[in-house]
């Protein structure tokens, strides 16, 4: 159900973001602050390549050959598989995103521990959600039933990703918000702040645990 979603309306999917500029455009600025600036990435659930080409991403893996076609025009290498199972031997990429893809999957714990697999030690995951707890994420909630893509989803709290990382060993782990109002209340591009709790748009990122010399 969830795939046949993003087959069935790749081009609407992608249309959001133009709509909602300024969110996207928020979403983005503080993605980038958590980006490392050098090294080798992979997004997981890239969807269009809305976030993973202005991140500077090549590689991006998502179920829905529909949108990996809209990501490749984006000058993306657009794999078809699966975050809980990545074609990918371990300790390939120095980074990982995962931006709106965790509400969308089975076992999010799974994925994430895909995505140590393939860090490199020292390497960085990047998780943006829609925060559950905050006033947008429950607007999203409220509505979700009447939404195409997020009737499936499943939200999540800022909580409950740093306890998913914790459990896998991840350290150093930090989180930034953004979006702190309803998205038709934006006016400009919001530059992000530490920690989360008023953001509804929260990307939280820590470190795979380096090997003990």
């Amino acid at each position: 159900m969830k795939e046949s979603v993003f087959e069935l309306f790749p081009e609407e999917y992608d249309e959001w973001f133009e709509e909602h500029k300024l969110a996207y455009l928020s979403e983005l600025e503080a993605l980038k602050r958590a980006i490392p600036e050098e090294g080798r990435g992979l997004e997981i659930g890239v969807g269009t390549g809305r976030f993973a080409q202005p991140l500077g991403i090549k590689i991006g893996i998502d179920p829905s050959e529909k949108m990996l076609e809209i990501a490749r025009k984006r000058g993306i290498e657009g794999i078809r598989g699966r975050g809980e199972d990545l074609p990918f031997k371990d300790r390939e990429f120095d980074f990982v995103l995962l931006a709106f893809t965790l509400c969308f999957v089975d076992n999010p714990l799974k994925v994430l521990e895909e995505a140590k697999r393939v860090l490199k030690p020292g390497g960085r995951v990047i998780v943006g959600i829609i925060d559950k707890n905050s006033k947008l994420g429950k607007i999203y909630q409220a509505k979700k039933e009447k939404s195409k893509f997020y009737k499936v989803a499943k939200f999540y709290s800022s909580e409950e990703i740093i306890d998913m990382l914790r459990k896998l060993d991840f350290t150093n782990i930090r989180a930034l918000q953004t979006l702190s109002g309803e998205l038709d209340s934006i006016k400009e591009v919001e530059a992000p702040k530490e920690g989360y709790g008023e953001g509804g748009f929260v990307v939280i990122y820590g470190e795979k645990r380096r090997e003990k010399e």
